[in-house]
């Protein structure tokens, strides 16, 4: 059979054996309905006014409130007209005007964490040309700073010992309103909730003690799920957030379908509201599908994507984006899976988006750097470079220490499989540099791999569209546990405990 795979900025076709399965997402499994166009502001304004575990808006604000409603950055939750921003940003504005709440008293942040901060542009796709036009040209929509220590509070450690540091005018609000989007992420199994907070509108410091190693090579981040320590270090960061500000979130999430449209929406306390919304999130985003164990999985990487132009092809980030897949659908992979990836690897590193990435690479290339863990020492170094903390401050460019955070993901595809392949590599060495086997085709690497590792009929799965759509978490059809309930345990797994600011 032949199947199409992103690659670049186009396809590239494989010809595959006949008894290759399919996955993609939506169409394979259908997505639960989305709530109807015509009713997403009836439901969405439905949840506001009754919010689980605190009192709605209405009785929280009144005249004289300082109001933050803070929104994620262009990565998650679509642009189209009727995204969950755009709706849920307009009602509750409307709620806080009707008790008295002035325009003058409200900002609003886009909660971007350590990505770029957000361009003029990319704020009025976000907002959508209404409420840009509204509160831009007042100077009320502004761009986490994490590194704008005039407006940063540190509140301490939590009782595990972690760095909380926020941002500052959240903290001085008197309402706090998060808009979320319970969609799949290899991170703790799904965005919105507490992991909104604890990532969008903090420090580098509270980042590194939840995205590094230490916690993202235990045995419980992968396969993805709702129970791992990452998930809850954002729980207790968040919460820590809370007790400190005197004050709850007031919390608006969407669950998200393939294509970001509303499938249900709840509104209320984080900690009440998050295990909510996974019930139904859980039917959308972990698939109990496989009905056997793959030993190969090919997908395709476009060279723009999720964190940007540049993602496909940038060395780390590419191998980052391949260990997404291995931590959502480990579940469903044999013992010794092979990957096999098509990509341009023309050596775009995106220098402007990614300034410190060239530089993180050579390193890697030299001084005893066997695997990508033993850069992890480099951390601080690089978090605490002017000039790249310039670049994440007025040039839009990530920074510096989420490259670390990607690197710790990029090892998790080594950690759990027998070999990676990178096919159509225009600058291979750039591949090679990461571990990477290359070959010129998908169907030479799976011959190669065949030979060498899966046998001569090995179980092959295919993910076209796997990074142009809402991705899932696939399971096997019989046999995996109910993954995000209360009573989900996994034993033996000891805490790491890190020091404050260690990384």
């Amino acid at each position: 059979m032949k199947v199409s795979f992103e690659y670049g900025q186009g396809m590239v076709d494989a010809v595959l054996p006949d008894s290759t399965d399919i996955f993609i997402p939506g169409e394979t499994v259908p997505d639960p309905p989305c709530i109807p166009e015509d009713k997403l502001e009836e439901e969405t304004l439905k949840s506001i006014r009754n919010p689980m575990g605190m009192p709605p808006l209405t009785e929280l604000a009144h005249k004289g409130s300082k109001v933050v409603i803070i929104f994620p950055d262009i990565v998650k939750g679509g642009l189209q007209p009727t995204a969950h921003r755009k709706i849920s940003i307009k009602l509750i504005l409307q709620e806080l005007y009707s008790v008295g709440v002035e325009k003058k008293d409200i900002l609003l942040i886009c909660s971007n964490g350590l990505h770029p901060r957000s361009t003029e542009k990319e704020i009025r796709d976000i907002l959508g040309e209404e409420l840009f036009h509204e509160f831009w040209y007042t100077h009320q929509i502004i761009s986490h700073d994490s590194e704008d220590y005039e407006h940063m509070v540190d509140l301490g450690m939590t009782d595990r010992g972690d760095p909380v540091l926020m941002n500052k005018y959240v903290y001085d609000s008197d309402v706090a309103i998060l808009i979320g989007h319970t969609q799949g992420n290899p991170y703790g199994g799904y965005s919105g909730g507490y992991k909104h907070c604890s990532t969008g509108i903090t420090h580098w410091r509270s980042i590194a003690s939840h995205h590094v190693p230490q916690v993202m090579h235990r045995k419980d981040f992968t396969p993805v799920n709702g129970h791992s320590l990452m998930r809850t270090k954002f729980d207790e960061i968040g919460q820590h957030m809370e007790k400190c500000m005197g004050k709850k979130f007031f919390c608006c999430d969407a669950v998200l379908d393939t294509y970001s449209r509303q499938i249900e929406i709840n509104s209320g306390y984080a900690k009440v509201m998050q295990p909510h919304s996974w019930i139904t999130a859980d039917k959308r985003t972990y698939i109990p599908w496989a009905e056997k164990k793959y030993d190969v999985m090919i997908f395709g990487l476009p060279q723009k994507f999720h964190y940007g132009d540049g993602m496909g092809t940038n060395p780390v980030m590419m191998m980052q984006a391949i260990s997404a897949q291995v931590v959502r659908h480990k579940r469903v992979m044999s013992d010794h899976c092979v990957i096999i990836c098509a990509s341009i690897c023309n050596g775009y590193f995106h220098d402007e988006r990614w300034p410190y990435m060239r530089e993180l690479y050579d390193m890697f290339q030299k001084d005893y750097m066997n695997i990508l863990p033993d850069l992890n020492r480099y951390g601080e170094y690089f978090a605490t470079n002017e000039e790249y903390i310039r670049k994440y401050r007025y040039c839009n460019a990530f920074h510096p220490f989420h490259g670390f955070s990607m690197m710790s993901s990029a090892h998790i595809a080594e950690m759990n499989t027998s070999a990676i392949y990178v096919c159509g590599a225009q600058e291979p060495g750039y591949a090679r540099g990461m571990g990477l086997k290359t070959r010129a085709t998908i169907e030479e690497a799976l011959e190669d791999a065949k030979k060498k590792f899966v046998g001569p009929n090995p179980n092959i799965l295919a993910l076209p569209k796997t990074f142009k759509l809402g991705a899932v978490h696939l399971m096997m059809k019989e046999g995996d546990p109910c993954l995000n309930s209360p009573a989900a345990s996994f034993g033996g797994f000891h805490e790491i405990r890190l020091r404050p600011g260690s990384i």
